[in-house]
């Protein structure tokens, strides 16, 4: 939380213990492009407030600068957070809720789109094979089932981590139920 407002908006050489030499900050890295703020909800209120400063004024300030920096970059925000729950309970800014909403894309929990998962499995599957100089083929269909009935808590981020997980494992041409034993509740040894 501390160096929150450092790595976004940047700081000067000795503005803190640390600081050795001045750090541009992301938002002047991404000038001329777009940046990426992900899990935008877990923003301290006082990041927020510099954070709705950019965007209104297409500057940033840098810890301990002394004059504002330009910026021309457009904004991507993810959460996992319900915002406007947030802002009713006084824990994100509606001024910066309404900024950042221009263009909501609401992404369903995986769990309510299991059709997705045999697309998803596969491209995994494909990726890590290539990572790790692997030949799975796919997944058994018993597994597929499994993969499909369980509910991904984690979302796609849980599914990525669980095939990666079983493509290490995997010890034929087809991914098994055993090999994901934190969803099978198998133990493997």
């Amino acid at each position: 939380e501390n160096l929150v407002e450092s790595i976004l908006f940047g700081h000067v050489k000795g503005a803190f213990t640390g600081a050795t030499d001045n750090q541009a900050g992301k938002f002047v890295e991404a000038s001329g492009g777009t940046l990426f703020l992900d899990e935008v909800g877990e923003l301290p209120l006082d990041a927020q407030v510099k954070l709705l400063r950019v965007l209104q004024e297409s500057e940033v300030d840098p810890v301990g600068a002394k004059r504002p920096v330009k910026v021309d970059v457009r904004i991507v925000s993810a959460t996992n957070k319900d915002l406007a729950t947030l802002v009713a309970e006084g824990r994100f800014r509606e001024d910066l809720y309404y900024r950042l909403n221009v263009f909501p894309i609401e992404a369903p929990p995986l769990r309510e789109r299991r059709e997705d998962i045999p697309k998803l499995v596969s491209r995994f599957v494909a990726r890590f094979n290539a990572e790790e100089g692997r030949a799975i083929q796919g997944c058994a269909p018993e597994t597929m089932a499994m993969l499909q009935a369980f509910d991904w808590p984690g979302n796609v981020r849980q599914l990525e981590n669980a095939v990666f997980r079983a493509v290490i494992l995997c010890e034929s041409d087809r991914l098994q139920p055993d090999d994901f034993p934190q969803i099978a509740g198998v133990r493997r040894t």
